[in-house]
């Protein structure tokens, strides 16, 4: 049997738009995108979804963050762009001597304003941190979940004779308010609980199933925040 081989493309974004009622009645629509890693690619499929979710009209985002174990921080940072407008530092780099560098946007221009919630949990680590504090500490969104993990840490790898590795912690992050990350997490700003309201979890393939999400907690205290975040915004 001829099997033909083919290259399969695996994305780290799974998104879905949310029908959700406002209090006062309206039916509006939220955009739900669960990041995974953050790998090569995630910045553009990132950007890419963002326009087609702006296309179908959608009002308010929830980013899901919850156990991205993190991957490239340089994506993390581009990822952080697509939100966020201006020169705004998006993290922070400090030395054992205790000498600090921050990492600026330059001219940023965000794809959208809409209100944004971000969900973190213990298993949101590394570059998901660096994303959560730059989006957070800017007032561009509000923390959901628990709980950060806490990796934080630069290191330099030397390759050593034996083939084996030498691991040599530089420096750390800490995010754009001076938060330390490493060992320490980031605490969002509103808690929830992990348990399901309905039905078993259901795995999420390619477009997320809006059934779990609404059986999903965290998912009904983000849009609570969305709808604070909307009547403050109608208010102003």
């Amino acid at each position: 049997v001829k099997l033909p081989r083919e290259l399969i493309r695996l994305s780290p974004i799974s998104s879905t738009v949310i029908p959700h009622r406002t209090p006062d009645g309206r039916l509006t629509k939220t955009g739900y995108v669960k990041l995974s890693t953050f790998s090569q690619t995630a910045a553009t499929e990132m950007k890419n979804t963002i326009h087609e979710m702006e296309n179908l009209g959608v009002q308010s985002y929830i980013l899901d963050l919850r156990n991205n174990p993190g991957g490239l921080v340089k994506v993390g940072l581009d990822v952080a762009k697509i939100w966020l407008d201006g020169n705004e530092t998006l993290v922070n780099t400090v030395d054992r001597d205790g000498h600090m560098s921050p990492i600026n946007m330059a001219n940023g221009q965000a794809l959208t304003h809409d209100p944004l919630v971000v969900l973190v949990n213990e298993g949101s680590a590394s570059a998901s941190e660096i994303l959560a504090g730059a989006l957070h500490d800017n007032g561009r969104a509000i923390l959901v979940g628990h709980k950060t993990f806490g990796k934080g840490k630069i290191q330099s790898i030397t390759e050593l004779h034996d083939g084996s590795a030498l691991f040599v912690t530089v420096a750390k992050y800490l995010s754009p308010a001076l938060h330390d990350i490493d060992q320490v997490g980031i605490t969002p700003d509103v808690q929830c609980t992990t348990e399901m309201l309905n039905s078993p979890k259901e795995t999420l393939k390619g477009k997320s199933s809006v059934s779990s999400l609404e059986a999903d907690s965290c998912i009904m205290v983000a849009e609570h925040e969305l709808d604070i975040q909307e009547s403050k915004g109608t208010a102003s």
